[in-house]
Formats: structure tokens, sequence, C-alpha cells
């Protein structure tokens, strides 16, 4: 699934690509992925302007005129990209926006997970992912005193905590096994039994490994790519996720892969000690 950085990545090409471009009309090729039923979805956005794009953790904020939003999450694998009007459709585009410049906004999902929902700007608390998401991974959303409070609250092993998106807004599989190594952090941790300094230095890794993946594109481990058809290139910097049975290059020990809430989970056994473990 797409994570923070591939879905800004996302953004920032789409805003490029699309920012100002007036939707003459819209094809609905599959009626589950959108909201309301394809019918309303049509005629609302016929002759609207993509004025921006924003987004909010993995959802992408498509923002009309007339004070309309578009709510678009990626799932497992959709895809937008920009072709000319009348190019050879595949049999995975389910969505397409005909623009009035002679071009397709065109959405592709191999799986048919991704989902589109409009609703009136504004009103982005009625979409219940949204309502309840945590802050942003910066340095001025994310704050010590936030995520201290959040961890001495709970008792939870640390990996499923951190995917969890009412904690921290956009962490994903991979960003968080990338994080935790960062920071010398076992991925089965209790988050109670986390020391401040430490809870310090997960904050520095999240804020800074996101920073740079985003700079880098994302990453392409399965089949992401930019709106530009490109892939990210984030994935050749990675530390310990899809390293398992390589040398941890800060200890030499080999890296381990394990699930943890059902997840594919990579770490060092030497690096990544629990702490407080009884």
């Amino acid at each position: 699934m797409p994570e923070l950085p591939e879905v800004e990545t996302v953004r920032r090409g789409l805003t490029n690509l699309v920012k100002n471009a007036v939707i003459n009309s819209v094809e609905v090729r599959y009626l589950k992925m959108v909201s309301p039923e394809s019918p309303l979805f049509e005629q609302a956005l016929q002759g609207k302007t993509i004025e921006r794009i924003d987004r909010r953790g993995k959802y992408l904020l498509f923002r009309f005129n007339d004070h309309l939003t578009m709510v678009s999450h990626l799932r497992m694998e959709g895809k937008y990209d920009v072709q000319p009007e009348g190019s050879v459709v595949t049999k995975h585009t389910h969505v397409i926006f005909h623009l009035s410049d002679g071009r397709e906004l065109r959405y592709t999902d191999t799986r048919k997970f991704g989902r589109m929902r409009l609703i009136n700007t504004g009103d982005e608390s009625v979409i219940p992912g949204l309502k309840a998401m945590g802050p942003e991974p910066t340095e001025k959303t994310l704050k010590l005193d936030y995520m201290k409070k959040i961890f001495r609250k709970s008792h939870r092993t640390i990996k499923p905590f951190l995917l969890d998106q009412s904690k921290i807004a956009g962490l994903g599989n991979i960003y968080v096994d990338e994080t935790l190594w960062l920071s010398q952090i076992n991925p089965l941790q209790q988050t109670d039994e986390l020391p401040d300094e430490k809870i310090a230095d997960l904050r520095d890794a999240i804020i800074d490994e996101i920073g740079i993946a985003i700079k880098g594109h994302g990453t392409t481990v399965h089949s992401f790519s930019t709106a530009f058809g490109e892939a990210g290139n984030f994935q050749n910097h990675l530390h310990v996720y899809g390293k398992q049975g390589e040398p941890c290059e800060r200890c030499g020990t080999t890296i381990e892969k394990i699930k943890v809430a059902q997840r594919g989970t990579h770490f060092c056994p030497h690096c990544q000690p629990i702490i407080g473990d009884k």
C-alpha cells in the first residue's frame, strides 16, 4: 500500500499536471469505486475546476470550485496518470476524468480496492479515517509531548501501534520498520515501557525518514509509480525492510523477518533489544 511519502509524491505530480484543469465529463467504469452512485458522481463533477490537490495521511483531497472535494484513497495499488484523449484504455482503468484541454486524468487499480467520495469542502470529518487521524509526521505537527502522552496511555506492541493511523498519520509497514531500526527499538516493544529518550529518538527518526523519502519520490517495492509513471527511488536507501538474511549495516548481525500483527516485519535482533522485558 502506498504510504505517506508515495501519496505526497502523487499529490505533487498531479498538482503539476492537472491543477486548474476543467473537467468536461467523468466516465465511471467500476461503479463500486465512487460515492455517491455513478450518475450523481459524474453529474456533480461536470464543468468543475481542479483548484488544488491536498493530502491528509494517505488520502488525496481533490479541491474543486463550488466547495466540492473528492476524497481519494489509493489503497493497495491505485494509480493516477494523465493521457491524451482517445489513447488506449487498459482493462484496469476504472475512472476517467475527461479534461477540457484534450487530456484524460485516469485512475487505474488492478485490485479495484481504491475509493473516491464526493463531500462538501469542510465536511472531511464525515470520512471516518479522516476524522480519527493523528497528526502529520512533521517537526511542526508531531510534538514530543503528544508522543509521550499516547505511549504512556497505551500498553500495546509498538509495531501495530505505529500502523494505527489514529496515532500518527501516514505510517505504513515500510517506514515503521525503517524508523524502528533507526531508533534501535524492537518491533515487539511495549509502548508504555519505552523511556522518554527512546520516544524522542523515534520521533526524530520518523520526521527525518519521511522527509527524506518524500525527496526520493517514495519507495517502489511492488507496483508504486508517480503521477508521471515513474518509480520512486527510496527503496535504494532502505536499511532493514526487505533485507532479511543480510547483515545489519550497523552491527553485522543477520536481519530477521517475523510476523507482527499479520505484517512481515524486519529488524536486527542485536541492535533492537526489547526494553523492560520481564
